[in-house]
């Protein structure tokens, strides 16, 4: 009960928070990007402090020293929502490719579309959607943007994974960078669809660079998805428990 009242107070103050900075983004649209980076920045570290503070959900990143200079394709498990902004205080500034609706939400959704300037696909587009990619992708990596992809298209359940789309190593490729997987536990202690939070260490591991080249994108994909998931294996108790089963 101490656990699910926790979790309500964290899901409240999130909510309060990212209202109250989406509408000071908003307010500031005049200001330089750096600016708004750095609110949005300092806002997803206060989301994980609160995650910390409120459910005992520990954020600690590993594999700092694999982040390349040049900006890069940025590939990470989804299992939950922590992931979306527990990273953007890690890395370089970045863009997410998201589905479009998202930008469409009432204030959070427009402070988004406003700052992050994300790559918004219709999802239903297929071919479509995979050359936007490429073709916004590479204009934000030339700027000196990184992009952020979930390659699973959509939240996972912890143990889980799925096919992985095709357009950030189609990106990759095409603007001739590196890979960097992402790899978390978080799904252990934030579970899809479940509305307690528990406590734990959450790890964030940081793989080394993967090249694009000399491979087709669904063979770079595979690469990518082995290493993710072999350190899913390593750092989630999910995906243990559940190969015990097996």
């Amino acid at each position: 009960m101490i656990q699910w009242l926790r979790s309500l107070l964290f899901l409240a103050f999130g909510f309060l928070s990212v209202i109250v900075y989406a509408v000071v983004v908003m307010l500031m649209f005049w200001a330089p990007k750096s600016w708004l980076h750095a609110l949005v920045v300092h806002y997803c570290n206060l989301a994980l402090w609160a995650g910390d503070f409120f459910c005992g959900m520990k954020v600690v990143v590993e594999g700092q020293e694999n982040i390349p200079e040049e900006p890069s394709v940025i590939m990470i498990k989804h299992t939950t929502a922590l992931e979306t902004y527990g990273h953007v205080p890690f890395f370089p500034t970045t863009a997410w490719v998201v589905k479009r609706e998202l930008t469409w939400a009432p204030i959070f959704g427009w402070a988004i579309g406003l700052v992050l300037e994300p790559i918004a696909i219709k999802r239903s587009a297929r071919s479509n959607a995979v050359k936007q990619v490429i073709r916004q992708g590479k204009k934000k990596l030339a700027n000196g943007v990184w992009v952020t992809i979930f390659p699973e298209g959509t939240r996972m359940p912890p143990g889980e994974t799925r096919k992985y789309g095709v357009s950030g190593a189609a990106l990759a490729q095409e603007a001739n960078v590196m890979i960097v997987p992402v790899a978390h536990n978080a799904g252990d202690f934030w579970p899809r669809l479940v509305f307690t939070k528990r406590p734990g260490l959450v790890r964030f591991c940081i793989g080394p660079p993967i090249s694009a080249q000399g491979r087709t994108p669904r063979e770079t994909n595979l690469v990518v998805q082995e290493w993710i998931e072999n350190k899913m294996l390593e750092i989630s108790s999910t995906y243990q428990e559940q190969q015990k089963t097996e």
